[in-house]
């Protein structure tokens, strides 16, 4: 028996003895494994990464041509006013634009919520439902690294969406040769308010989305948060304005993201509010009041996201 195995080619690699047939093409390779030399790029690096990865598949960039299909198509409807809005300077030669700089997101509120409640779920749904959480994790990234990656990629999402017309507008009133120094103030107001509008939006919006892996109920969750407390605190201003209760008026606009962002619009970038008539949000502590409820309420999601996050992919 040692003589035999001896003889076997396919142990030692070599002829077979006494002109013995081989037993086909045994062969013994050593491939083994490489180690890698290369540069170690760390979790700042990873941070990156899936932020780009996230805000190209919040517009859908990397994706099927049906997945880009809204997004775009919201894009475009987002920008077609101020390209109107354009048009009509350039033509009437007015002395400015038909709408300030800070409203531009507060109208457009319907198309920007739908924006965001097709991205939010997109970012984190989906990771949800087919469980590559665990692989982000194996990874040097964190949990805090992962919310803190998704929060910063919706606000740019948003921010990108908001700012754009804005842009649009400002080059136009440039060229139409409205007075430099004043559209450059509004400009800057409204890139302000834009983003105070993105911090909170992506906060609140992730938060909700981050709850179900299942994207369509994330959509219809995150456009309920969105819109029916706008109505809901909306009504409620009409209603104590009919009543005379001028005073309470303001303070039920911290009842909603809307009402805040039209409020702290109002109250500090110098533009008309929707509230009703005699309604001040800047007057008593009001302004005040609206930046704390703003900022606490964008802080207290992302906190209850991180807890979200804490035990998940284990």
């Amino acid at each position: 028996m040692p003589n035999d195995q001896a003889a076997d080619p396919a142990i030692t690699g070599g002829a077979p003895a006494g002109g013995a047939t081989a037993r086909g093409d045994a062969r013994i390779h050593n491939i083994g494994y490489r180690g890698y030399d290369g540069p170690r790029l760390g979790r700042s690096h990873a941070r990156r990464a899936l932020v780009e990865q996230s805000v190209r598949g919040a517009f859908g960039i990397g994706r099927s041509a049906k997945s880009k299909i809204l997004p775009l198509l919201l894009l475009a409807i987002m920008v077609f006013p101020a390209v109107i809005m354009v048009a009509v300077s350039l033509v009437t030669n007015t002395d400015e634009l038909p709408l300030e700089y800070t409203r531009y997101a507060v109208m457009l509120q319907p198309v920007l919520g739908l924006y965001i409640a097709l991205a939010a779920p997109q970012m984190v749904s989906l990771d949800l439902r087919y469980r590559t959480i665990p692989l982000y994790f194996s990874r040097p990234l964190e949990r805090t690294d992962y919310v803190a990656a998704k929060l910063t990629a919706l606000g740019v999402a948003i921010f990108l969406f908001t700012a754009l017309p804005l842009l649009v507008l400002y080059i136009g009133a440039l060229l139409a040769e409205l007075d430099a120094g004043d559209q450059t103030v509004g400009f800057l107001q409204g890139i302000a308010g834009a983003v105070v509008f993105a911090l909170l939006h992506a906060a609140i919006a992730l938060l909700i989305a981050s709850l179900t892996p299942r994207r369509g109920f994330g959509v219809a969750a995150v456009i309920a948060v969105l819109t029916v407390p706008f109505f809901a605190a909306t009504s409620l201003q009409w209603i104590l304005h009919d009543l005379g209760n001028e005073a309470a008026v303001g303070w039920v606009g911290l009842l909603s993201p809307g009402t805040l962002m039209d409020g702290i619009q109002g109250a500090y970038l110098g533009g008309a509010t929707d509230f009703p008539p005699g309604a001040d949000p800047s007057a008593g502590g009001m302004g005040v009041a609206y930046l704390l409820v703003t900022f606490g309420l964008a802080a207290l999601c992302s906190f209850l996201l991180l807890r979200r996050y804490r035990k998940e992919g284990i």
